[in-house]
């Protein structure tokens, strides 16, 4: 007898279909799952902190030169505001003056002058009396011309005065723009470093330290206990240097620990071009702000001819300085989350030469 089994209704067979589709999809879920992309590797995160810190820094001089930019500005708006109020108050006594002058001729010259000598029964008192009246009016021409200048000082004072405070408003803005610029890419660094692991994280800073770097300025450090230690180990600078630049260096040597701090010049922060123009300041030479301009802040010197104290510079654009001490090596305040250190010159990239203030 043949088979008589009924058919699937359609109701199942849709059923049936779903649950495969369903059934296929965790395993596609499964499968793609293994493959999700992997954790960052030490390599990777350090060239993107890398990039992001060499960044920040950039901004970092460009902040540092706007913020001098604005400081010069608000000394230069405050003294023509000051000009400008002493000019108004001079032409506000010149015009009395004025006022005073114009009044004696108004009520003394209602009378023609030939006229009154005609009528005058003393020639010789009328004639002297004339000739002192033109001597007034001679005074009096002499007074408009100084109201006049004066004037036109003031008003040169008031254009000037206010293309400074014009500009000094675009240079708080662009300021601004930079300060957030850096903040930004500290804070893009730093969320990089936190997906790492505590052991990958030490594993960084130790390849951070580099060759040459120095014990007393690789580490964080927090408390008495630690600036004391900094302080305890610190080197002493021992060279030859004399003078000025042996000053330099010794107020080099006395920041090593301090943290690197964008934007700062010191005395508990620093960072790259602060400190060179600290340590020269110590030696009682002033140096500009950022590292662009102490670039032009000397004489250039051959990598043969370095001495303790030249300022050594790297990256194409100058972004970043230290203080040489000698022995290949150097003092600099590196970046965000580093302390003041002592470094090989060949440990830094890019070397582009040395300035000796």
């Amino acid at each position: 007898m043949g088979n008589h089994r009924k058919p699937n209704p359609p109701g199942r067979l849709r059923a049936a279909a779903l649950t495969t589709a369903a059934a296929g999809s965790v395993l596609l879920t499964t499968a793609t799952g293994a493959h999700a992309d992997p954790a960052p590797t030490v390599e990777s995160v350090k060239a993107q902190v890398d990039q992001l810190n060499t960044q920040a820094e950039v901004s970092t001089e460009k902040f540092n030169g706007l913020k001098a930019r604005q400081q010069q500005l608000q000394t230069d708006a405050a003294q023509l505001q000051d000009r400008v109020a002493a000019g108004q108050e001079r032409m506000n006594q010149l015009r009395t003056r004025l006022g005073a002058v114009a009044g004696n001729q108004y009520r003394s010259g209602g009378i023609d002058p030939s006229l009154q000598l005609m009528l005058n029964s003393d020639p010789g008192s009328y004639l002297a009396q004339a000739a002192a009246q033109n001597q007034a009016a001679d005074g009096t021409a002499a007074l408009l011309k100084q109201v006049q200048a004066e004037q036109r000082r003031l008003d040169q004072d008031r254009v000037q005065a206010a293309a400074t405070l014009a500009e000094l408003g675009t240079s708080t803005t662009a300021m601004g723009n930079e300060k957030k610029d850096v903040q930004d890419r500290l804070a893009q660094a730093q969320a990089l470093l936190n997906k790492l692991s505590a052991a990958d994280r030490a594993k960084l800073a130790a390849q951070d330290a580099g060759p040459g770097g120095s014990g007393s300025g690789s580490g964080s450090g927090s408390g008495a206990d630690a600036r004391a230690a900094r302080s305890a180990d610190r080197p002493t600078y021992q060279g030859p240097a004399t003078g000025r630049a042996a000053a330099a260096v010794q107020f080099a040597y006395a920041q090593l620990g301090k943290p690197y701090e964008w934007g700062a010049t010191g005395p508990s922060t620093f960072d790259c071009s602060g400190l060179t123009g600290a340590a020269w300041s110590a030696a009682g030479v002033s140096l500009p702000r950022v590292s662009q301009d102490q670039w032009n802040a000397g004489h250039r010197v051959a990598r043969a001819d370095l001495q303790p104290g030249d300022l050594v510079f790297f990256f194409s654009d100058l972004h970043h300085v230290g203080i040489y001490i000698g022995n290949g090596q150097m003092i600099h305040a590196p970046r965000t989350g580093k302390n003041v250190t002592i470094l090989n010159l060949d440990s830094m990239p890019s070397y582009m030469g040395a300035v000796r203030p």
